[in-house]
């Protein structure tokens, strides 16, 4: 199973280093980023599919650990919605050079959600460290 999986990701790496020199060959044509947006979405929704896969996967085969992954998807659900809520809740204006305008209030929305949400991961990803850190002095 290993030996296929490490197959599939160099054929993945290959498509993604053809495309883009594709896009390099073609100065950055527009049917060229078209290509790689489009390749980069697919590898973003096969990154996604992999991950609740072998969550469910590892869930099957070793039930014990089923507590802490409800416990984080719960904590994840609470973050993107207290996020969602806080940015849904006032108006930011976000320039659109392309019509010298300003973005709409649902792109702003998603724009702060996503923020807020990686500020959140940034900070967790922190703490975690550095309790780990003083945790291993102490042990």
């Amino acid at each position: 199973m290993k030996k296929i999986l490490n197959v599939l990701l160099g054929i993945l790496m290959a498509i993604t280093v053809v495309l883009l020199v594709y896009a390099l060959a073609t100065g950055g044509s527009e049917a060229s980023i078209g290509l790689n947006l489009m390749w980069g979405y697919a590898l973003f929704v096969f990154a996604i599919a992999t991950a609740i896969f072998c969550a469910v996967f590892g869930m099957i085969k070793n039930p014990a650990g089923i507590k802490g992954t409800i416990l984080s998807l719960a904590l994840i659900i609470v973050v993107v919605g207290v996020s969602y809520f806080y940015a849904a809740g006032h108006t930011v204006n976000i320039l659109d050079l392309q019509t010298n305008g300003f973005f709409g209030h649902g792109e702003t929305v998603v724009t702060e959600t996503s923020i807020l949400v990686t500020y959140v991961a940034f900070v967790a990803a922190f703490v975690t460290a550095v309790v780990t850190e003083i945790w291993g002095a102490f042990k």
